[in-house]
Parts: C-alpha cells; structure tokens; sequence
C-alpha cells in the first residue's frame, strides 16, 4: 500500500511540534507566523495517514488556538486516528482525541 501525503501535510510536519504558548524566545513569533500559515494550508479532509503522520505535531499546550485547528483538522480523516487508549504520560491531545472517539461511539 502505497501512503499518500500530500505536501503540504510534510511541510507543516517538517516545522516540528506546535510550540508552547510560554515560547518567548528569539523568533518565537516568527515562527509561529510559518507555523500558522502552515497548518491553515491544509485543506479539509486529511486522509488517515495523513491524520496519523499530523499526530506528532501536537505541542503541550494550546499554542493559542493552534492545537484545536489541528485537532480538528486531524478529526477530519475518514476514521479516528487515536482508537486505542493512550499510555500514561502521553500528550494530553492523545488523551482528547481518544475521549472525543469513545464518546462518539456512545451515540
């Protein structure tokens, strides 16, 4: 099987992890400019590999807003892309996602 990831998806992956709303060093605001610009050149829907492939971009925060962007931009793939309860100490966004897919299962 061959994984489709459209570029834009490897660009926005290539800049790293969401950085921390407590981020003020040099160039802080420069880069979350590129890093903004980025994730909004994304076009919904992502496929599932690109959902798993964006799952490593989630920061420790809220990045002011960002993580939820990505959130929900990861949460437009076909299938979940976090179905197995996440192991303690992983990002808490894994532990959101997981909660948001359980509780779509109740119906």
């Amino acid at each position: 099987m061959i994984m489709m990831i459209r570029p834009e998806v490897i660009e926005f992956c290539r800049l790293g992890p969401l950085p921390s709303e407590l981020d003020n060093s040099e160039g802080s605001d420069e880069a979350l400019e590129e890093i903004e610009e980025a994730l909004h050149a994304i076009g919904k829907p992502v496929t599932n590999e690109e959902a798993h492939v964006l799952l490593a971009s989630f920061g420790e925060d809220n990045c002011f807003g960002l993580a939820w962007t990505l959130l929900h931009l990861v949460e437009s793939s076909p299938d979940s892309a976090v179905t197995e309860e996440p192991q303690p100490g992983e990002n808490m966004w894994m532990f959101r996602l997981w909660k948001r897919y359980r509780n779509s299962l109740d119906g």
